[in-house]
């Protein structure tokens, strides 16, 4: 029982986001790491590059959070807005939590966008460096190395 209340920080995430929006998340990863399968050192080095800038579901609920702290602590000290404590409350209600079971209202919306988890992107570097020749490996299909990527 409580796996499910509280599942593994790095799936946490894709726990509680539709299945169906799993699948095409990683669908979308399949494609996009077809497309690299024959490239050579250089290509896949900067793709990596790129992907370690990418952001994540939890840098967007941070910057996102953040910022309506920001908002409503500003308007509190204005007076601007009679409630907007209640608006920090929630914010940290929303971002304990995320932390404790990996869903919050924000995440279905951020999932629905492609926002990958960091184990999601980790996943692809980590088929990018088996194509780029980083690791030993006799497949060349990349379902296949993103599942050995994936593996527990």
């Amino acid at each position: 029982m409580m796996k499910y209340i509280f599942p593994p920080t790095t799936q946490r995430v894709a726990f509680h986001t539709n299945s169906a929006q799993n699948a095409q998340i990683r669908d979308h990863t399949i494609r996009c790491l077809n497309t690299f399968k024959d490239c050579d050192e250089h290509i896949l080095s900067e793709k990596i590059c790129k992907l370690n800038h990418e952001w994540d579901v939890e840098r967007y609920l941070e910057t996102g959070a953040a910022s309506l702290v920001l908002v409503a602590s500003i308007s509190g000290f204005l007076k601007t807005w009679c409630c907007c404590f209640l608006a920090t409350g929630a914010v940290g209600t929303f971002l304990l939590q995320h932390a404790l079971q990996g869903w919050c209202p924000p995440v279905p919306i951020i999932r629905e966008l492609g926002v990958r988890t960091a184990e999601e992107i980790s996943n692809e570097k980590t088929v990018l460096k088996l194509l780029r020749g980083d690791f030993s490996t006799d497949t060349g299909d990349v379902s296949e190395l993103l599942a050995m990527a994936e593996k527990q």
